[in-house]
């Protein structure tokens, strides 16, 4: 693989994880908002804002796992070693690792968790008090889960100005035409 397909592959990686961080900041900063100050209920904009997360979990997953496939694999296919013990790829693909744990973590702990707490409560979550267990339960949950997409969100900006740093092999000498 030569310097040139590498450095595609590291623009796709990034390409991709930025477009998933445009993807969160636009639900962040304009569906949410007009979902909750536009639709009837809190509880009906929750329910349409949980189905947007539930997207955007699987868009994650998708961005990130093709973003190491594609700056691991590329180094991986051009044999490029790391050569030093705490190196950028390294850091990079640690990185990477704690966003696809993070993924993990939302789709199958925390989102499971706020559909069950949802289920027990039965009814819209303003029609409890505010210091019931249940609201506590739910808005705990609830935090957990932004403050995940939130640091998904700076992993994956982080990652994409990341593949700058990366190694690729030196680029080949032009050679010029002999007879």
């Amino acid at each position: 693989m030569t310097a040139k397909t590498l450095a595609r592959a590291d623009a796709v990686a990034a390409v991709l994880l930025l477009l998933w961080a445009g993807m969160v900041l636009g639900f962040a900063f304009l569906v949410a908002p007009l979902l909750f100050s536009s639709l009837p209920s809190r509880d009906l904009a929750g329910m349409l804002a949980g189905k947007v997360v539930a997207r955007l979990d699987l868009a994650a997953w998708i961005a990130f796992g093709v973003a190491i496939v594609l700056v691991q694999g590329g180094r991986w296919l051009a044999e490029l070693p790391e050569t030093e013990i705490l190196g950028p790829m390294r850091l990079w693909s640690a990185a990477a690792v704690l966003a696809l744990l993070m993924c993990f973590t939302s789709a199958f702990v925390i989102s499971p968790k706020l559909h069950a707490i949802r289920a027990r409560m039965g009814n819209a979550v303003e029609i409890f008090a505010p210091d019931s267990p249940e609201r506590l339960a739910y808005q705990k949950a609830h935090g957990l889960s932004r403050q995940f997409m939130g640091l998904r969100l700076l992993l994956a900006l982080a990652l994409a100005a990341g593949t700058l740093a990366l190694p690729r092999p030196a680029p080949e000498p032009l050679r010029e035409n002999q007879p």
